[in-house]
């Protein structure tokens, strides 16, 4: 029988998504492994491969839809010996049935707002709350998040009694939660209402999917994490000598960068002082083996961390063209889930944008992330004598939770040491 294509869940933060282009069109031939789509996700843009063969017999959701949520049929595949009139047999919500290989598990039930519960009561048309639940889609409880809908007020509209993104849009003022939400901006006027009703003019750039995940989960961080913040001043002749030297011996072989230093300093700094190569739960404080070294990278489409993974069990070069290839990639959209997601220890370096110093935000689960500012001369005194030196001021921002002033001190004195002393990373 039909068999519905499903809008795959690509990334653990992906809720909806963006069908950006269909690779097959209707009627066309399809075998498992082919690239049917192309989807927009939080993060990238990614290709959906078929698992299932058969014929591409109906297209639910066309080229260019945004907020498709994860689970729904976006088309329906037709199985050998089958035609255009059996489509009317293919099941409309089952989410077990995907044809698309999904690269990654789905989401946790711990995360509600990460996944879809089907109702399993057929033939009422009220909201089906056994047990507590609700049945809404992902993009009605975030919807409801922000504007502080109470979801128990609303009559769903969708299959089942599902609570969908035109309920909440139509929910009335009395089924506002007299809850406070921390996430709902203040009361009056967005910045295009106002400009509305001063006759301002101004140009819209909508938001993708990349840059609304990052607001909301920076939103989040603020709010969440208890930041703490450290500074202090490196000295780099030594580095610049070092890399230099590094560079000319490589006669074109590689092309060693100041920022591959700080994050190989980091992986270092990292091995030999662990306890800041964590994250906090409830639980327990996590304390992670390797230190996977997420740097933060600005494309068309948004910021984006790819990862050096085990970075302290890597040299200098093997560190440098990897980022060079992951940062290519990152700007084209072409990562792969597991090269950007996850991460212990963040780095943002805005050093060659002239920025001295800036702090930056926590990126969560993980408790440490490190602002690189500018090397610029400056007169520094040494044995009681004013010399010029190329100083960077670099700013710890940590969860204290999980890393306290103490710890981010003695971490940032581990860092210190091998960026200013650079051999130190090459034993």
């Amino acid at each position: 029988m039909p068999v519905n294509i499903l809008m795959p869940a690509l990334s653990p933060t992906m809720t909806d998504g963006t069908l950006s282009k269909w690779l097959k069109q209707e009627g066309d031939d399809v075998k498992a492994g082919d690239v049917i789509a192309e989807i927009e996700t939080d993060k990238a843009t990614m290709e959906v491969e078929a698992v299932d063969e058969g014929k591409l017999g109906k297209i639910l959701v066309a080229a260019g839809t945004s907020n498709v949520a994860v689970n729904a049929p976006i088309a329906v595949l037709l199985e050998e010996g089958e035609d255009i009139s059996s489509i009317g047999s293919a099941p409309t919500s089952n989410p077990i049935q995907s044809t698309v290989a999904q690269t990654l598990p789905s989401p946790s039930p711990a995360t509600p707002t990460h996944s879809v519960e089907p109702s399993m009561v057929t033939g009422s048309n009220k909201p089906q709350s056994g047990g507590g639940r609700i049945f809404s889609s992902p993009l009605a409880r975030r919807l409801a998040e922000q504007k502080g809908v109470d979801l128990k007020s609303i009559q769903g509209s969708g299959p089942y009694g599902r609570i969908v993104k035109a309920d909440i849009e139509d929910a009335k003022v009395g089924a506002v939660s007299s809850v406070p939400n921390s996430v709902v901006s203040s009361s009056g006027p967005d910045a295009k209402q106002l400009a509305d009703m001063l006759g301002m003019e101004y140009i819209e750039f909508p938001n993708n999917n990349i840059k609304k995940v990052t607001a909301r989960r920076l939103t989040e961080a603020k709010q969440v994490v208890p930041h703490f913040y450290l500074s202090v001043d490196c000295v780099l002749d030594n580095l610049l000598k070092a890399r230099s030297e590094i560079n000319a011996v490589a006669d074109g072989a590689f092309k060693l960068s100041v920022n591959d230093f700080i994050i190989k300093a980091n992986a270092m700094s990292l091995k030999a002082y662990p306890s800041a190569n964590t994250s906090w739960t409830d639980d327990a404080v996590i304390q992670y083996k390797h230190a996977d070294i997420s740097i933060a990278v600005a494309t068309p489409n948004g910021l984006i961390t790819p990862i050096i993974k085990a970075a302290e069990t890597k040299s200098l070069h093997e560190i440098s063209n990897e980022m060079k290839d992951l940062a290519k990639r990152a700007k084209d959209g072409k990562l792969k889930p597991i090269e950007f997601q996850g991460g212990s220890f963040s780095i943002s370096n805005l050093g060659m944008f002239g920025v001295k110093n800036f702090q930056a935000i926590v990126n969560p689960p993980q408790s440490c992330i490190m602002a690189v500012g500018a090397g610029e001369e400056r007169v520094v005194v040494e044995n009681g004598q004013m010399v010029i030196r190329t100083v960077m001021t670099v700013t710890l921002s940590t969860d204290h939770r999980s890393v306290d002033g103490a710890v981010g001190a003695e971490y940032l004195q581990h860092f210190k040491r091998f960026i200013e002393n650079p051999v130190l990373m090459l034993a």
